[in-house]
């Protein structure tokens, strides 16, 4: 019987081994059994040593590399939620880019120093508005102020965050929708000064409210304020202001120019003393000279603001039963133009119809009377312009209307249709000053002005 050869092979040796022919096996050991039974064990090794060590150290590798999934996979799942909200902002990011590519109305796009150079050439264009005026003006005051506080915002800006740029864009739009306005008015008045060549008054702009009067105390709806309309030199600038809660006269205040009556800073005050107070509220400066309408006896006064000095006439044809429709006791009206001084009234004879006449600004006196077609009682107020009476009347509570006009001059009379637009519903004191072509309302309490359009020869 053949011997038996068991072949034991351990488990990291290939299979392949097993069909290797005898002579290429290593030679084991051999063991006979008692019964006769032959076993040889033998083992085939590599050439090298299995690296037990690397495949210890890959395990842990795996073990780690399976941890830092786990939590980048935790990590993606965080940021996932996250990457929707900046998709969301991305898009609407992209929308808001598209619309502003789309309309360049809608975003101009601006840096720091260009706003400044603009805001410059601003400056200097109020300045040459102003300069072709040659007078004060509010809205070019106004306008220096704004533009003055917009080169501030602009540095300030800068210095904080330069994509605040948008509000600056904002206000600098408002401030050259301004400027354009005042250069369309401009277009609109060329003033002509101390000439009357036209053919009367075309239209009125809106009106220019300053603000409230100086009492700052909207109670105080009687009174007025203006320029002098034949200043004395070193008084061109020279602003007035009264105004009471009833329809008395009883002190004025002067300002030495526009910006005093702004902030409130008198020039000087004069109080009317006992016997020469006044009634009414169309009262006027000219000449360095205060005209109104004394009270007890009714009668026409001025006071030289100069030399303090008083001096009254009567007008004995002058009647104290009709007033304006705002305000009562407004029997003595008075205005100046080009053509000089004048005083309006009605009277029994003219049955209630506006009488103009011509003040002789040296005796005080009348010098010549025309009599109107207006009814005082439906008039808001009147004025004169270049010898011209214009009387207005209510519209609505937002609208005067200049309805009729009488020239002095040819004894021409029109009806006419030109609105006045007004801040409050009453006014008290509407008149035109010659000197830079304006009206002053004092409106319920606040300064009001308008600019007026001519129509020319």
């Amino acid at each position: 019987m053949m011997p038996l050869t068991l072949l034991l092979f351990f488990p990291i040796l290939s299979p392949a081994l097993a069909w290797l022919p005898m002579e290429d096996w290593e030679s084991g050991n051999v063991t006979t059994s008692a019964d006769g039974l032959e076993c040889f064990c033998s083992v085939f090794l590599p050439d090298s040593t299995f690296p037990a060590d690397r495949v210890q150290h890959m395990q842990q590798v795996t073990i780690d590399l399976k941890l830092e999934v786990e939590i980048q996979m935790n990590k993606l799942v965080h940021y996932r939620g996250k990457l929707d909200i900046f998709l969301g902002e991305l898009m609407d990011l992209t929308v808001r880019v598209a619309m502003m590519e789309g309309s360049a109305d809608d975003y101009i796009k601006l840096d720091f120093e260009l706003l400044r150079i603009e805001l410059r050439e601003f400056e200097a264009l109020v300045s040459q508005l102003k300069d072709s005026l040659n007078s004060s003006s509010p809205m070019f005051d106004s306008l220096y102020t704004e533009i003055h506080n917009m080169t501030l915002i602009v540095n300030q800006l800068e210095t904080i965050d330069k994509n605040n740029l948008e509000v600056i864009r904002i206000e600098f739009a408002k401030l050259q929708k301004k400027l354009e306005e005042c250069q369309k008015e401009m277009e609109f008045i060329k003033p002509d000064i101390g000439n009357c060549n036209h053919t009367g008054i075309m239209s009125i702009s809106k009106p220019t409210v300053i603000q409230i009067n100086a009492h700052l105390n909207a109670g105080y709806q009687y009174g007025g304020w203006g320029k002098d309309s034949k200043p004395v030199r070193g008084y061109e600038s020279m602003h007035w202001y009264g105004a009471y809660s009833t329809p008395s006269v009883y002190e004025f205040y002067l300002y030495s120019n526009y910006d005093k009556l702004i902030q409130r800073s008198s020039f000087t005050h004069h109080g009317l003393p006992q016997g020469y107070e006044g009634t009414g509220n169309n009262y006027v400066v000219h000449g360095n000279t205060v005209y109104y309408q004394a009270d007890n006896p009714f009668r026409m006064s001025k006071l030289n603001l100069t030399s303090s000095v008083y001096s009254h006439r009567q007008i004995t044809k002058a009647s104290e039963r009709f007033s304006y429709t705002y305000s009562p006791k407004q029997y003595l009206d008075f205005s100046a133009d080009e053509k000089g001084l004048w005083v309006m009234y009605a009277t029994e004879e003219s049955m209630g119809k506006i009488v103009v006449a011509k003040i002789d600004e040296k005796s005080f006196g009348i010098k010549g009377e025309w009599t109107t077609n207006a009814f005082k009682p439906l008039a808001g107020n009147a004025f004169m312009v270049c010898g011209v009476m214009y009387a207005t009347r209510p519209g609505d509570l937002q609208t005067e209307e200049i309805y009729y006009s009488y020239n002095t001059k040819t004894g021409e009379e029109k009806y006419m249709s030109i609105p006045l637009q007004k801040f409050q519903e009453k006014f008290v004191n509407l008149h035109y000053n010659p000197t830079d072509q304006r009206l002053y309302m004092y409106n319920n309490g606040y300064y009001v002005s308008y600019n007026v359009r001519f129509n020319k020869e």
